[in-house]
């Protein structure tokens, strides 16, 4: 076998270094926070673009000045969301006012004022007939502002003299704004033009096309944190499970993460943790929250004896989490740990905010999931997708993996991964000589 040349283990480092970019920050400017790597994507755009179209089914514009990744989506409630930079959430408000400034800036004149834009927004929605919440009150003012900020930080706004926060500071705050009517037309990456309205942009967005089961599932294992057997249908299990040594070993290529194929499921790992916005163990009363919550879910709710039906055993994705547990282990960890670690106060004060705000994290964290129609049952198919299983083909049967009905709550197999785990030692052993760690399965 011939070994590669160090040409070749160069070139690749580039590349890969290159497409985990992309992937991590689908628009990167030339003067922007990635500045360092830009010209990296210019020298293999051609080959980063024919990649990423062949795997993922993604687009990739590369111009003079920036790089564009058009990410497809993977339907409703799948989304990333965007925050503002007190880590809140967008409103569906705070998006009505982004999209609102985009529909102006991509015919807007290279520089204006700041006042100009804001009228200039409040006549689209005039215009479009959209009902936009007061600008003149202080909440307004703050969701207009938390808009313009993304787009600054995009590189579609550029503040040359003042900031867009004077709008929430002085009631006749100016600002001098330079506007890049190219990065704003490359923002949207759905099909607009084909479009009925917004749940439908999304649904469009979402379709692989041509590439089918095969495109869905490489972006559901690139974009999420697991992929649960029965979120796929019959052909994207049956694809998945054909191909899933082989997909191991070109995602390993293409962007450096590693393969975890389970019963349950199939992750992909990075093992420099560079490649998600979300995190645990992490730090915050959230995560710390979220963290000891599932442990001790984990280990109240585990099957006996899960397993796979290709071996006689019962498949287990998720199990029903009762009523009211959540709300049970959530006081306990406050009384345990709330002041003793410093928990924010307003959480401590506010268990319905705690309790939302860890559902939330453990629900992008696909470590539970609201109880619900799935992708295997048909729930959010593009129109016309061939979700169908091949003539003569068998599948795992996942119809009963998770409860349907009942309790608002699952509980994920992936939650295993939290589990706590129990270190046996000998007395007078040392610790490290033959220490044995069991991790509890779910």
């Amino acid at each position: 076998m011939t070994l590669p040349s160090a040409h070749d283990v160069a070139l690749a480092t580039e590349r890969r270094t290159a497409a985990r970019l992309l992937l991590a920050h689908p628009l990167v400017t030339s003067d922007g926070p990635h500045a360092d790597l830009f010209p990296l994507v210019r020298r293999h755009a051609d080959w980063l673009g024919g990649r990423f179209q062949q795997v993922l089914g993604y687009r990739l514009l590369v111009d003079s000045s920036y790089a564009r990744l058009f990410k497809a989506g993977l339907g409703a409630r799948s989304g990333r969301r965007l925050v503002r930079s007190t880590g809140t959430p967008f409103t569906p408000h705070t998006y009505t006012c982004l999209a609102l400034a985009l529909s102006v800036l991509v015919t807007a004149p290279e520089q204006l004022l700041l006042s100009q834009l804001v009228a200039d927004i409040r006549a689209a929605a005039a215009d479009a007939d959209v009902e936009l919440e007061e600008t003149g009150r202080a909440a307004g003012k703050r969701t207009l502002v938390a808009a313009l900020r993304q787009l600054v930080e995009w590189g579609v706004l550029i503040e040359t003299h003042g900031n867009v926060g004077v709008i929430a500071q002085e009631a006749d705050g100016e600002a001098l704004i330079t506007v890049d009517r190219e990065l704003a037309r490359v923002i949207v990456a759905g099909p607009l033009a084909q479009s009925r309205d917004g749940a439908d942009l999304v649904r469009r967005a979402a379709d692989p096309g041509f590439g089918g089961p095969r495109t869905y599932v490489r972006r559901m294992l690139v974009e999420t944190p697991v992929v649960h057997l029965d979120e796929l249908t019959d052909a994207e299990r049956d694809w998945l499970r054909t191909r899933q040594r082989r997909e191991a070993q070109a995602f390993l290529e293409l962007l450096g993460l590693e393969t975890e194929i389970r019963a349950e499921g199939v992750a992909l790992v990075d093992p420099e943790e560079e490649l998600t916005d979300l995190h645990l163990p992490g730090t915050g009363t959230v995560a710390q929250a979220a963290l000891l919550l599932v442990e001790r879910l984990v280990e109240r709710l585990r099957p006996a004896e899960p397993g796979h039906p290709a071996t006689g055993g019962v498949l287990v994705v998720g199990i029903a989490v009762p009523d009211g547990a959540v709300d049970e282990l959530l006081a306990e960890l406050v009384a345990e740990y709330g002041q003793r670690s410093n928990w924010q106060r307003g959480y401590l004060e506010d268990p319905d905010a705690l309790r939302e705000a860890v559902l939330d994290l453990l629900s992008r964290m696909r470590l539970i999931a609201p109880a619900g129609p799935l992708r295997s049952e048909g729930e959010g198919l593009p129109e016309q997708y061939a979700g169908e299983l091949p003539e003569g083909r068998q599948v795992t049967d996942v119809r009963a993996a998770r409860p349907s009905d009942g309790e608002s709550w699952i509980l994920l197999a992936s939650a295993a991964r939290y589990a706590t785990r129990v270190t046996v030692r000998a007395i007078g052993e040392r610790p490290g000589s033959t220490d044995t760690q069991q991790e509890l399965p779910l």
